[in-house]
C-alpha cells in the first residue's frame, strides 16, 4: 500500500519520522512522499523525512500537488492544529477521495465510495447536495429531453421509499391518473416515490430502487441499485440515467454526472465539507432556485464564483423551477399543492394562471408535512380540482382526498429554466455515448 504522509513544522522532526515508521509498519504500507502543510516552530532546514517532500502555497494546494505527482492508496494525516483545521481537512478529504485514496487520521478514516462498473450502456447520473434541491425534477427533465432527442433513455431511480426488489415501470404505458396511483398505494407501494414520479411524468421506462443511509461522500449504507442497474442493462434502451437520492449517490460508475445544488443552501454545503468531493466528481452544476426570495443575485453570483474557485473548468448554470401540469386545467379553479417554500408559492401560482389559464384559489407548500397539509386542505374552499406534485403525501393524502370529494386530481412536474440548459445537458449525453463507443 502506497502512503502519502501529511506533516507540519509544528512537530519535532524525529517525532514525525518515528510516527511515519510506526504507521508504515501497522498498515504494511510504503511511504512514497510527504506533503508539507506548513508551520515553522520545530522545523529545521534540510530535515530529511526519508521520502520526497512536496510543498506549495498552502496546505490544500500542497496535498493537491502531491496527489498529482504520486499515485497513492492512503493519505495519512500526521498534521494538527494550528497548521490545519476542520475546513482544510474536509477539502483534503475531498482531494484524497477523488484520487481514489483513503484518508486516514488518528481517530478517523474516510474511504472513496465504491462505484461499480456495472452499467453496460452509456450512462449519466444526477446527484445532489441535499434533499429538496430539485434533483428528481432535473432527472425527469433530462429523461424527457433525451427521449425527445432520440437517445432512448431508461432511468434507474434510487429513493428512501423504493421497493424491496427493483421494480420496472414502463412509463409510456402508464396511466398518469389518480386511480393508478391509488391502486399502487393499495398494494403497499410508496406511490409518491421518485420512480413513480419519473415514470409517470417523463413517460420513460424506470427501474425503482431503494437505499438506506448515506455516507459523508455519498455512498448509501444499503441499496439495491446494483441489481437495478443489471435490470436496466437488459431493457430495450440505449442510455441509462441514474437518479440519486438526497446527497447520496448511486454506487455505479458513469460517464458523466450532473450535480444539482440549491442556491438557497448554505454555501458550505456546496463548496465546503464533502460538497467539494461532489464538485470534483461532476461535469455540470445546476444551481436551482436561483431567484428571490430563495437567493438574491449577489448570492447566486457568489456561489458560481465559489464553485469555479474549486473547479475553474466546471460549467455552472443558475436555474429556476416552474410547474408544468400533466393534463388540461384551463378555466378551472385549482388548489395547488407542492413542496415549494411558502416564499415562492405566489410566483408559482401566477405562472400557472398566466401560462395554463387556470385560477389558483389556494396553495400549500406542505406536501411533505402531512399534519400541516391536512389543515391546509381543510381550509381550501371553492376548489374544483387539485394540482399536486407526485411527492411525499401526494397520493395518500391529496389524491385520496380528491377521490373522496369527487374532485379530479391532476399532477404536475417542475421544469427547470436556465440559459443554455438543454444545450449543456445534451452535450453531456453525447459525450457519454462517445466515451462508450468501441
Amino acid at each position: 500500500m502506497r502512503a502519502l504522509f501529511l506533516i507540519d513544522g509544528e512537530h519535532y522532526p524525529p517525532v514525525v519520522l518515528d510516527a511515519m515508521q510506526s504507521v508504515q509498519q501497522s498498515l504494511d504500507a510504503e511511504g512514497v512522499a510527504a506533503a508539507f502543510l506548513g508551520g515553522t516552530e520545530k522545523i529545521r532546514e534540510g530535515t530529511d523525512y526519508g521520502v520526497p517532500l512536496v510543498e506549495d502555497k498552502d496546505p490544500v494546494s500542497a496535498v493537491q500537488k502531491a496527489l498529482a505527482e504520486y499515485e497513492v492508496d492512503v493519505v495519512v494525516d500526521l498534521s494538527d492544529e494550528p497548521v490545519i483545521g476542520y475546513r482544510e481537512r474536509m477539502k483534503i478529504a475531498s482531494l484524497a477521495l477523488y484520487a481514489g485514496a483513503r484518508y486516514l487520521g488518528s481517530d478517523f478514516e474516510l474511504k472513496p465510495p465504491d462505484l461499480r462498473p456495472v452499467s453496460t450502456k452509456p450512462s449519466l447520473a444526477v446527484i445532489g447536495t441535499g434533499k429538496r434541491v430539485g434533483k428528481t425534477a432535473i432527472s425527469g427533465y433530462l429523461a424527457r429531453l433525451l427521449a425527445t432527442e432520440g437517445f432512448d433513455p431508461g432511468v434507474v431511480s434510487m429513493g428512501r421509499g423504493g421497493p424491496r426488489l427493483p421494480e420496472v415501470i414502463e412509463g409510456h404505458k402508464m396511466e398518469v391518473g389518480s386511480e393508478y396511483l391509488l391502486e399502487a398505494l393499495g398494494r403497499g407501494a410508496h406511490a409518491a416515490s421518485d420512480y413513480y414520479e419519473t415514470a409517470a411524468l417523463s413517460r420513460v421506462t424506470t427501474v425503482g430502487c431503494r437505499r438506506c443511509g448515506g455516507g459523508l461522500a455519498g455512498e448509501p449504507f444499503v441499496s439495491n441499485v446494483l441489481e437495478g442497474a443489471e435490470i436496466a442493462n437488459g431493457l430495450d434502451t440505449r442510455v441509462t440515467l441514474f437518479d440519486g437520492s438526497g446527497a447520496a449517490m448511486p454506487p455505479v460508475q458513469v460517464e458523466r454526472r450532473v450535480l444539482v445544488a440549491g442556491a438557497n443552501q448554505d454555501p458550505e454545503y456546496i463548496v465546503g465539507f464533502l460538497g467539494t468531493y461532489r464538485l470534483l466528481l461532476s461535469d455540470l452544476v445546476l444551481l436551482t432556485m436561483s431567484e428571490e426570495p430563495m437567493a438574491d443575485s449577489e448570492k447566486v453570483h457568489g456561489l458560481v464564483a465559489a464553485v469555479r474557485k474549486v473547479r475553474p473548468d466546471l460549467d455552472v448554470i443558475p436555474t429556476v423551477f416552474r410547474p408544468r401540469p400533466v393534463g388540461k386545467i384551463e378555466g378551472l379553479r385549482v388548489g395547488y399543492v407542492s413542496t415549494a417554500p411558502p416564499a415562492v408559492l405566489d410566483t408559482l401560482s401566477r405562472h400557472l394562471e398566466e401560462h395554463y389559464g387556470c385560477e389558483v384559489v389556494a396553495a400549500s407548500g406542505n406536501l411533505s408535512d402531512r399534519k400541516r397539509l391536512g389543515a391546509d386542505l381543510e381550509e381550501m374552499s371553492g376548489v374544483e380540482v387539485y394540482l399536486t406534485e407526485i411527492k411525499a403525501a401526494a397520493v395518500d393524502v391529496v389524491t385520496r382526498r380528491g377521490s373522496a370529494e369527487g374532485k379530479p386530481v391532476f399532477y404536475c412536474d417542475n421544469d427547470p429554466v436556465g440559459e443554455g440548459l438543454d444545450r449543456a445537458l445534451l452535450e453531456l449525453a453525447r459525450e457519454a455515448v462517445a466515451n462508450r463507443a468501441p
